[in-house]
């Protein structure tokens, strides 16, 4: 377990004058309406503590910053960070943790549904020295979950917690929590292991740490959303999955190569689907059928990797067009080199099984590698 906790200004009783307590992360996306409520309950919660606000907003649409700003103008307690060509909650979290100098970090969302009155109880407990991590969490005896909208996203979030418990090292009741604090130095030395992409940035550092953490979980009630768009959803989970598929394999492959491989697989399965139906319903050309199948699966593909695996590098608007055109063009010349590349071991007397192999594998690796850099290169 790293010592970084017992090293903080607060326990070594050298603090700098001006450095506060706690730092409050709120990684936000359009929630403008909840910005001045949410600041205002955190005054009242964090009363008599020396606390700061870091709203790290992914450059919102609906003027979030802005939000948080003019408040700020009036309160220096109040801080934003507006990233622009970066999206994501778990690096939004990471950048606002490490701009801060405060003994202890929190993450909460900004759209109000976390319970903010938890605060100084989880702080009480870091200060003890027991714990490494305090996690508000909805499924132990006091808390609840509420708020979620619907049964469907009862169900999804009680699937990610069942998936994430099979890998846990420590106990952990509600490892989808969004609500948790640590010491600063202990997440500092954690982020340099973290993945950094999805939604879910605790099941990460639990899983980052080199020796289990002391985990306490406080109870929490998940309140109803009052304004904005809940971001829970399939996509959500699949990153989710994901993440512990690259904690799992120690991160040998970027998390994303494992999503867009998967989704070149699905692509195939509508490839040849298209292409029986076409076989089966039309009098075309096996070359026109081919060709039509083709352009399907690779819309296909485009769309879906544009949705899950560059989530938050998603394309719109005018950029979603000539992002389709160059991944065509893109995975075009990935085919050509496949073809190729396995043909030329095929004459050179290699299994058909083996030769048709390493011309895919090559073809996923070109058409990822460029993709990342022309289609979906960060902005």
């Amino acid at each position: 377990m790293p010592d970084a906790p017992a090293t903080t200004p607060e326990l070594n009783g050298l603090r700098t004058a001006g450095s506060p307590v706690l730092s409050v992360i709120v990684p936000c996306y359009n929630e403008r309406p909840n910005v001045a409520p949410m600041i205002d309950k955190l005054r009242t919660a964090l009363a008599g503590i020396d606390w700061e606000v870091i709203y790290v907003d992914d450059n919102s649409p609906d003027g979030t910053s802005a939000a948080v700003r003019e408040i700020a103008r009036q309160d220096s307690r109040v801080r934003c960070i507006r990233r622009v060509g970066r999206r994501g909650l778990a690096s939004a979290v990471i950048e606002g943790a490490l701009s801060s100098s405060a003994d202890y970090v929190a993450v909460i969302d900004g759209d109000l549904q976390h319970d903010e009155t938890r605060l100084p109880l989880m702080l009480d407990a870091l200060r003890s020295g027991r714990y490494d991590l305090v996690v508000a969490s909805r499924h132990v005896e006091g808390g609840d979950n509420a708020g979620l909208a619907n049964a469907w996203r009862h169900y999804l979030s009680d699937g990610g917690i069942k998936l994430a418990q099979w890998f846990l090292p420590v106990k952990l009741t509600d490892p989808m929590s969004g609500f948790f604090m640590l010491p600063r130095p202990l997440f500092e030395e954690l982020a340099k292991a973290l993945n950094g992409q999805g939604f879910k940035i605790l099941l990460d550092l639990v899983l980052s740490s080199p020796e289990p953490l002391r985990v306490q979980e406080v109870p929490a009630g998940f309140r109803e959303r009052v304004a904005g768009e809940s971001k829970l959803d399939a996509l959500v989970m699949m990153q989710f999955g994901g993440l512990l598929l690259d904690k799992i394999f120690g991160g040998i492959l970027p998390l994303r190569f494992f999503s867009f491989a998967l989704v070149g697989a699905l692509g195939v399965i509508v490839h040849l689907v298209v292409l029986i139906l076409l076989r089966k319903l039309t009098p075309m050309s096996f070359e026109t059928e081919q060709t039509i199948a083709t352009l399907i699966a690779m819309v296909f593909n485009f769309q879906l990797n544009n949705q899950i695996t560059y989530r938050d590098q998603r394309l719109k608007g005018p950029r979603l067009w000539r992002g389709l055109l160059l991944f065509m063009i893109v995975c075009g010349v990935g085919a050509i080199a496949n073809i190729g590349i396995a043909n030329s071991l095929y004459l050179q007397n290699t299994q058909w099984t083996i030769a048709g192999a390493i011309g895919a594998v090559i073809g996923v690796v070109w058409n990822y590698a460029v993709s990342s850099t022309l289609v979906w290169r960060a902005r």
